[in-house]
């Protein structure tokens, strides 16, 4: 057994170290990104989105009920040709306000649905997100660690008295010279 190990690329180390470095300074901007893109399209479905859908239900309605309250007085004047005219602006008010609740049912829909679509998903980036923000950066400074003391340990000497060198031994020599031209050494 050797009394020294033979650590042949700390350099490789250092390296790998350094790229692991830069993954994790990219890694963790990006899975933040990804939780707020999340978040602020979970706000904009159950904020934005039904507010505007709720004032534009509003505003629909005040036009379906204008629309009526013109179709009645024009029924009421007997004014056939008015008539057609006030109908089809009523049915057009009545498709409007039709739209915009089923307008309202999807943004209900996608809200129930945004969240157990992406619930699952989260979980899975929150912690790989704490992965690379805890374990990963541990990771780094053991690594780091690793280099210095692999670096301490090149720069400690030999023993004195030891036979370790990086060149055969001569007594390995003549032990394979013995063994290759067959004479055992004679």
């Amino acid at each position: 057994m050797a009394e020294r190990a033979q650590v042949t690329s700390v350099e490789a180390i250092e390296a790998f170290r350094a790229a692991l470095i830069i993954f994790l300074s990219k890694a963790r901007p990006t899975l933040e990104e990804v939780s707020h893109d999340v978040l602020r399209t979970k706000l904009w479905v159950q904020n934005d989105q039904r507010n505007f859908w709720e004032k534009e239900l509003r505003i629909r309605a005040r036009a379906l009920e204008r629309a009526q309250a013109e179709l009645f007085s024009a029924r009421l004047s007997n004014l056939s040709e008015a008539t057609g005219v006030q109908e089809m602006v009523f049915h057009r008010a009545q498709r409007a306000v039709r739209e915009v609740e089923e307008k309202q049912a999807i943004i209900k829909k996608w809200d129930r649905e945004l969240e157990n679509r992406t619930e699952p998903m989260l979980k899975m980036v929150d912690q790989l997100l704490g992965y690379v923000t805890t374990d990963m950066v541990r990771a780094a400074a053991y690594l780091g660690e690793v280099v210095k003391a692999l670096e301490a340990y090149a720069d400690v000497p030999a023993p004195p008295g030891s036979t370790i060198s990086t060149a055969p031994s001569e007594a390995s020599e003549a032990k394979e010279w013995g063994e290759n031209d067959g004479g055992g050494g004679e």
